[in-house]
């Protein structure tokens, strides 16, 4: 490795750290839930005023910048040509949600840590990438191929923005997208979501709503049911609301539906705290009781549908969200699949399970996919995580999905380490608290510029 270049990015990282985690906090500061589409915003306001500050930012750090109809946007160096690489990040992220210990946009720093809402998932690693290519800029490097630090606007709901920009611009020869875990996710699970809708409507449960999104579990589910006498307990709070009327409120602990491992459900705590203490109808009965068949195992178990593959971890299924509509009460389902199953397996599986009690409906499968190791653009971006990090590492796959999936030739690339141990007030992405680690941060930086180095030697 050119240590003239190794040490010329040391020496960028110490200049701009300042700034560096600065621009993240602007970012931060813009809450980019996605809203109901306007004339100029066809993802709400807020995902369309963090995509202009990101390309402001990237202006500002001395790049150029396009803006793709709103929808999605990129900084670039090495001017516009159909043969390029590219990273990809998104600036939208899930809302909020309970937990938080202070405004989740207002970013914090605490112990070599920032927190706030999307400084990890993905609004951090955007900055990142701006970074590794205002580098190169600087630096006067000759690309062979002109790089994109391409930013979406759409992918927490619907990745609208990447369909619109392959619909409309050339696919990059490669790019990795900064919105996964390290050392390098080659392959990802399939996504299946599907609502189930109760076939009868409710009676003793007057309302219901947990959750904040279908791809994350819950932490937070509410209820006004009728009942006689209802007790709290550890993770259940009952109130009285009236004559025979309850409010009852479930916790849990959140997290992002590919990992559900160590995440406690509110939905099912609710479910079961109802059915345990004989709240529903017998009309309502049938539903509940397979709406909490998905909570009982989140490998799909008991329900049918787990299913193994070599390579990836086992089949898991969650529900993130629990409402009403037309007095039917519906619970959402997100599965992360393997290979050896499908989408549709899973629909007809849990249409038999559940029978007359409930009717699902999916509206999302994407099939998995999966990539070589031994191809040279994941060695040249393993080999500079390698000689950064000292780590001997291999590639992986992931339950997550990531805008890699819907590029010709794509790949996840950190920077999360899911295997290393945070500090009790870090959260995960998608939950309360999120936060990341400064030091990783940077460090991902020169990962990145060191792999796009790698990447310009590659003949594609």
């Amino acid at each position: 490795m050119n240590q003239q270049i190794l040490t010329a990015i040391d020496e960028f990282i110490a200049r701009n750290r300042g700034e560096f985690f600065r621009n993240i906090g602007r970012l931060v500061a813009i809450n980019s839930v996605e809203e109901a589409p306007r004339e100029d915003a066809p993802f709400g306001p807020g995902p369309k005023k963090a995509l202009d500050e990101a390309l402001a930012i990237s202006s500002e750090l001395g790049l150029s910048t396009r803006n793709c109809e709103n929808k999605i946007g990129y900084a670039f160096i090495g001017g516009e040509d159909d043969r390029y690489l590219a990273t990809i990040t998104h600036v939208d992220v899930v809302p909020a949600g309970p937990g938080w210990k202070a405004d989740p946009f207002v970013m914090r720093d605490r112990e070599g840590y920032i927190l706030g809402r999307g400084v990890i998932d993905d609004k951090g690693p955007s900055v990142v990438c701006m970074y590794a290519l205002k580098f190169l800029q600087e630096q006067g490097i000759s690309l062979r191929y002109p790089i994109r630090a391409l930013f979406g606007a759409n992918e927490e709901t619907g990745m609208k923005d990447v369909e619109h920009y392959l619909a409309n611009y050339p696919a990059p020869l490669f790019c990795f997208s900064p919105d996964a875990d390290f050392p390098l996710i080659c392959g990802e699970k399939g996504i299946w979501h599907a609502r189930m809708t109760a076939c009868t409507k409710a009676e003793n449960i007057l309302s219901i709503q947990g959750g904040v999104a279908p791809n994350a579990v819950p932490s937070l589910c509410e209820a006004t049911v009728k009942a006689e006498k209802l007790q709290s307990t550890e993770d259940v709070t009952a109130e009285p609301a009236g004559d025979s009327l309850w409010h009852v409120t479930a916790h849990g602990i959140s997290g992002h539906a590919s990992m559900p491992k160590g995440t406690k459900n509110a939905n099912g705590i609710m479910i079961s705290y109802l059915l345990e203490n004989n709240v529903p109808s017998e009309a309502e009965k049938p539903f509940l009781e397979a709406a909490l068949l998905i909570h009982q195992a989140y490998d799909g178990s008991a329900v049918g549908i787990d299913a193994v593959s070599e390579g990836f971890t086992p089949l898991t299924i969650i529900s993130g969200m629990i409402g009403m509509e037309d007095g039917n009460i519906w619970q959402s389902l997100d599965s992360r699949y393997v290979p050896t199953t499908s989408g549709r397996e899973i629909l007809e599986k849990l249409q038999a399970r559940f029978g007359s009690a409930a009717e699902v409906v999916a509206n999302r499968d994407a099939a998995p996919f999966y990539k070589s190791p031994e191809c040279p653009e994941i060695k040249a971006c393993m080999d500079a995580f390698c000689f950064v990090t000292g780590a001997e590492a291999k590639p992986f796959t992931i339950g997550g999905g990531t805008y890699a999936r819907d590029f010709p030739n794509a790949v996840g690339f950190g920077p999360e380490y899911n295997d290393r141990k945070r500090p009790e007030f870090v959260g995960q992405m998608h939950g309360a608290e999120e936060g990341a680690s400064k030091a990783e941060l940077l460090e991902s930086l020169k990962i990145y510029i060191l792999s796009l180095l790698n990447l310009e030697e590659i003949e594609f």
